[in-house]
């Protein structure tokens, strides 16, 4: 496959992962949450997640280029696939608890994807350390709404 059919691939798998998220979009239901003094206004939400996405695809294509689809590329569609799913589990099913262990088990996946690029391309290892950041920060809003909106 050329570089830039590849690279399309990459984007298109991006796209696809961002457009499951919209299938489940947090509502009514979310608004009404209590939250943390350290939540985002909604607007930074798609800003970041675009910016994620685009550099996420850009990374994968990196280490691709370097050796061709092995079990980088793997680990890497297996965190986009626990990326679509934390939707369905929280925004979809609302379930926060639920939603703070998926997002940890997403987190280590993303964190043995980006060691996994690092031995194969810097640039590309380094490309996912920004999501690495987020997803980290997602979990913590995550866990805070868990602990806020408890009942009773």
């Amino acid at each position: 496959m050329r570089a830039w059919a590849a690279l399309i691939v990459f984007l298109l798998l991006v796209t696809l992962t961002a457009a499951s998220g919209s299938f489940f979009q947090p509502g009514d239901w979310y608004a009404h949450l209590q939250k943390p003094a350290f939540t985002p206004p909604n607007l930074a939400f798609p800003i970041a997640w675009t910016l994620l996405y685009l550099s996420m695809a850009i990374a994968a294509w990196r280490a691709w280029l370097r050796r061709g689809f092995d079990g980088a590329q793997v680990l890497w569609l297996v965190q986009l696939a626990l990326n679509a799913l934390w939707s369905y589990v929280v925004f979809g099913r609302h379930l926060l608890a639920a939603g703070a262990v998926e997002i940890a088990v997403l987190w280590l996946v993303i964190l043995a994807t980006t060691v996994a690029f690092f031995r194969r391309d810097r640039v590309a290892g380094w490309l996912m350390v920004p999501y690495l950041a987020w997803v980290a920060f997602a979990f913590a809003l995550n866990v805070a709404l868990w602990r806020l909106n408890l009942p009773g």
